[in-house]
């Protein structure tokens, strides 16, 4: 207990000052990976070692090697920080080291399931009575939605993939927008179903509803469909249209699921929740609480309206597991052995409440509309997309010197963007994403824009 305790308070100090850094760090790690591994020792040592040593050997030698990504001035990807009572309560998941697969196994962690699941289905606008299965991340939660919409429109044909696979039966038709995330196309890949076929997108992102009713006449009505929609384009920020286009899938009998990793939380906010209008309507949504809600990694979340066709797909059964008539967790995910992912979000969930989730997601957008002014009033900068949500893309004119803009701007470390790719041309890609930006933070982010465009 003693060699237990030193290492948890020393890994509580070094938490404390890495945490205490982030305000005034650059944002960028400034040691490489070799230089980390040699830090770390790549010998394994022949005997043991002192817990308390080797927890702090860690986190100096990795502390020149970690990038910031929970400081207010990380903008790349689509990344969260961590809230308080979130990260407080995963440092509890490590040491209550539950098995979260069966509610005879970890009571606690089954009723903390499912009132946040319950929580979440309210604040998100989602049918009461849906499943909430806690994945890793949006890829798997995407992963396991489709895959109980697959095993469901084939269950329709008659034929039972769990029993016979897919080698033989009915072929699955999936529709996308040409816009969708990659992480769409990497599910289906996972589930056999290749890829999809794309419907045409408007210059936000957004799929064309009439095009998609082409589409979907083109199908001629009789074979399995999923269509899958997005609520926020990883580039604008984009909703597709969801009520003409669910309304359209629903005449084709199309099982309708939602890619929502960032987006989906806008119906949480009454600012912005129109953006998500219809989107209730959908049969399966998939988000990231460790995105918007800024819970710490890893944490996606599956939703589905049916349970049934969930636990057809997830489900598992084992003679020495302890199943209860009420359902367990193991129907809802693809892991056995898992965190339990939901006590974080309870605990952040509950430490905000449903104002200060709308707060949130409000802040976010009111830092993207700084963002986007601020980036217009610099001479040869471009906004490219309407920002509606979190996400700017900005050029600065050709794509070389938008190249050298982001070069300087990483050089210089006062805050982390990247770049991307986006109808032909290269971007500055902003995601504001993390609960403790501040305005200091985006002005002087703001400034280290300005002050690379000039460089370049």
């Amino acid at each position: 207990m003693d060699a237990r305790e030193a290492a948890l308070r020393q890994a509580y100090g070094h938490a404390v000052e890495w945490l205490a850094s982030l305000p005034d760090r650059p944002v960028p790690a400034h040691a490489s990976v070799d230089e980390i591994m040699r830090a770390l020792g790549v010998e394994l040592p022949d005997g043991p070692g002192v817990p308390a040593d080797v927890v702090d050997l860690l986190a100096t030698a990795c502390e020149p090697g970690l990038t910031a990504f929970p400081s207010g001035r990380f903008y790349g990807f689509v990344v969260g920080g961590t809230e308080p009572a979130a990260l407080a309560a995963d440092w509890l998941v490590s040491a209550w080291d539950q098995n979260c697969v069966m509610r005879a196994a970890s009571p606690a962690y089954a009723a903390a399931e499912e009132v946040a699941g319950a929580w979440l289905l309210d604040l998100l606008g989602l049918p009461s009575g849906s499943a909430v299965g806690f994945t890793t991340g949006a890829t798997m939660a995407n992963f396991t939605c489709l895959a109980a919409g697959r095993d469901a429109v084939l269950r329709r044909t008659g034929w039972n993939v769990a029993r016979d696979g897919l080698t033989g039966g009915p072929g699955v038709r999936v529709l996308a927008g040409e816009d969708r995330h990659m992480a769409v196309d990497l599910a289906l890949r996972y589930l056999g179903l290749g890829m999809p076929e794309l419907v045409k997108a408007d210059d936000q992102g957004r799929i064309e509803a009439e095009a998609l009713r082409h589409a979907l006449a083109g199908g001629g009505g009789q074979q399995p469909t999923i269509l899958i929609l997005q609520a926020g384009d990883i580039h604008s920020g984009a909703f597709d249209p969801f009520a003409e286009t669910i309304r359209a899938a629903r005449e084709a009998a199309a099982w309708v699921h939602v890619d929502g990793a960032f987006g989906l939380w806008a119906a949480a906010s009454p600012a912005y929740a129109h953006l998500t209008a219809g989107c209730g309507d959908a049969d399966s949504w998939a988000t990231d609480a460790h995105k918007t809600l800024n819970v710490p990694y890893d944490c996606g979340l599956a939703i589905v309206r049916d349970p049934s066709a969930l636990k057809a797909a997830m489900g598992l059964q084992g003679h020495y597991l302890i199943h209860d008539e009420r359902g367990d967790p193991i129907d809802k995910v693809p892991e056995l052995s898992r965190r339990g992912r939901a006590f974080p979000v309870w605990a952040a969930l509950r430490s905000l409440g449903r104002h200060g989730v709308a707060d949130l997601v409000d802040r976010l957008c009111r830092h993207a509309g700084t963002f986007a002014t601020g980036i217009a009033r610099i001479e040869g900068a471009t906004v490219l997309n309407d920002v509606v949500f979190t996400q700017i893309c900005a050029s600065f004119g050709t794509d070389e010197r938008t190249e050298r803009v982001l070069a300087r701007l990483l050089d210089d470390g006062t805050a982390w963007i990247s770049g991307s790719s986006w109808h032909g041309r290269r971007v500055m890609r902003i995601s504001v994403s993390n609960w403790s930006t501040t305005d200091d933070d985006v002005a002087r982010s703001l400034d280290a824009i300005r002050r690379a465009s000039l460089d370049a």
